[in-house]
């Protein structure tokens, strides 16, 4: 069997035995809660199986060992810091996003603000980032097939686009916690075991010799080029901050149990995490010893990929490359459902429910239909889109999140005097300025000078005017601050084991809202607090 035989069979496998896992989600999936939180049933393990599954995405399992390969020590930063993320995103965010009991990033904006149109703001951006961060995801499924097989590019984007369909529609979140956290361990299986056999053979001294070289100047010591320190310092801030905004990463925090389970399933997607990433830095290293040659051809992110059959020959270097396509597939698909979650459930809620009927069929027609206009948006954009590597592509993703829902979140939950017209003004401001560079670079613009060097890495500009303009247009609207702050901070920040008065959440936004008399109860944009 060929190579790549045998790599569409592992290919086919993957994608059969998703499909299969996803099945047995089904079983379970039984309410709207189901389709969009799992019920907030699922306990730590599982769920940072689940979400390690899907954070590892193509730039995880790809990218970065590509940019480790073509640049050297300064792209170390990007394990370091999509790693990190999780560890802000603990200790600030985890356990009082649980407890607000939100669905999505609208919800809690909704929640917090008092606004419904805080909630359509923050809906385009949690759209606008999701579609941003799925065309990497559809570009390495295309890349990986057309490696492997030869096959054109769409034929690897369509496939992905096509199973992650399939995935999604049946179940919703249930059945994407279990095909995520089967996807983890088969990539960390998929790029374990080569490196195993690479071992043996650096213990052997059988080691073929490498076509490559490196180059201390330029690879080895960090810091080298034009602008270095500036790209160094936005990327880590991307990175950093980045995380917490994501739509599809924030999300799975809500299937928690309560706050507890939350705080416990960061600490093991932290070790889980840590773990994987040490993987694609190794792949770099020996892709720098004997793959360089991919760096002058322009396909460094192939690295992970042709390693195998580079170094071994026959059966095994075909069993291997097989067994790393199937995990690249499998983070293409992982992230990618993850993804298309996230944004169904925006769309179906904020802009589809109305028009599909009442009531859970309504309800579940109307996710089921915004899946599909999820996976089509991306897919063409996709196909226009100019060639940026897949991790270059995600870093942008990350600038955009970081300019826009980690100043919401960070505020909203820490600061009483966050104001709705501040944070349309910082989500105006840090999302423009971000999504524009991301758009100028992903279409080809190319600038000299430092304005060519901002817009290819924003978030050192755009992170800390996101967070100044929330700042200083919520103090000059103070009057304007929530009038049931106080209770919606008791919301987040109290045990759930309390017995407070912690008032009720219902995050539809389809259901009338209406206010009562004085000393009853009060329904504000869906908030329902007592009064008196």
């Amino acid at each position: 069997m060929s190579t790549a035989a045998a790599s569409i069979v592992a290919v086919v496998l993957v994608s059969v035995a998703t499909l299969a896992v996803g099945a047995f989600g089904l079983r379970v999936s039984r309410t709207m809660s189901d389709f969009y939180v799992a019920s907030r049933g699922v306990g730590p393990i599982l769920n940072a199986s689940a979400i390690s599954g899907e954070y590892l995405s193509a730039a995880s399992f790809l990218g970065a060992a590509g940019l480790i390969l073509a640049r050297g020590v300064d792209m170390l930063w990007l394990p370091v810091g999509w790693t990190a993320g999780y560890l802000v995103l603990l200790v600030f965010v985890a356990a009082p996003l649980r407890r607000s009991g939100a669905y999505t990033l609208p919800d809690f904006a909704q929640l917090r603000l008092e606004s419904i149109h805080v909630r359509r703001v923050s809906s385009l951006l949690v759209v606008a980032i999701g579609l941003l961060y799925l065309i990497p995801q559809f570009q390495g499924a295309g890349l990986t097939l057309r490696t492997l097989t030869g096959a054109p590019l769409w034929v690897g984007q369509l496939a992905v686009a096509v199973v992650v369909c399939l995935n999604v529609l049946p179940g919703g979140m249930r059945s994407v916690t279990f095909i995520q956290a089967f996807h983890y361990w088969l990539k960390l299986v998929a790029l374990l075991t080569p490196l195993f056999f690479f071992a043996g053979l650096w213990a052997s001294s059988r080691m073929p010799s490498g076509s490559g070289a490196v180059d201390v100047a330029d690879w080895v010591e960090p810091l080298q080029g034009d602008h270095a320190l500036y790209l160094t310092y936005s990327l880590v801030l991307a990175t950093f901050f980045g995380t917490m905004g994501l739509p599809h990463v924030v999300v799975r925090f809500y299937t928690n149990r309560d706050g507890r389970a939350a705080r416990r399933t960061t600490l093991v997607v932290l070790v889980l995490l840590a773990f994987f990433y040490v993987l694609p830095v190794l792949y770099g290293v020996l892709g720098r010893m004997f793959a360089f040659d991919l760096v002058a051809e322009g396909r460094a992110d192939t690295v992970v990929l042709e390693l195998p059959s580079r170094i071994f020959d026959g059966a095994l270097g075909q069993g291997l490359t097989a067994l790393v396509a199937a995990g690249a597939f499998a983070a293409f698909l992982s992230t990618s459902t993850g993804l298309v979650v996230s944004v169904a459930g925006v769309l179906s809620q904020d802009l589809l429910r109305r028009g599909t009927g009442p009531g859970l069929r309504g309800g579940i027609r109307a996710f089921r239909l915004a899946t599909v206009l999820a996976v089509g948006l991306a897919l063409g954009l996709t196909f226009v889109s100019a060639g940026v590597p897949v991790a270059r592509a995600v870093e942008l993703a990350f600038a955009v999140a970081a300019s826009t829902f980690c100043p919401m979140l960070l505020l909203g939950i820490w600061w009483r005097g966050l104001t709705a017209r501040g944070v349309i003004a910082g989500l105006v401001v840090g999302g423009g300025l971000s999504m524009t560079a991301v758009v100028a670079t992903t279409f080809g613009a190319d600038w000299e000078g430092w304005f060519g060097v901002v817009i290819r890495q924003p978030a050192a500009v755009t992170v800390p005017m996101a967070f100044a303009t929330m700042v200083v247009v919520s103090v000059l609207t103070r009057a304007t601050v929530p009038t049931h702050v106080n209770l919606t901070m008791v919301r987040l920040h109290a045990p759930e084991n309390l017995d407070l008065d912690r008032g009720s959440f219902h995050p539809d936004p389809s259901r009338t809202t209406s206010r009562s008399g004085e000393g009853t109860t009060a329904r504000r944009d869906n908030v329902t607090v007592r009064r008196g």
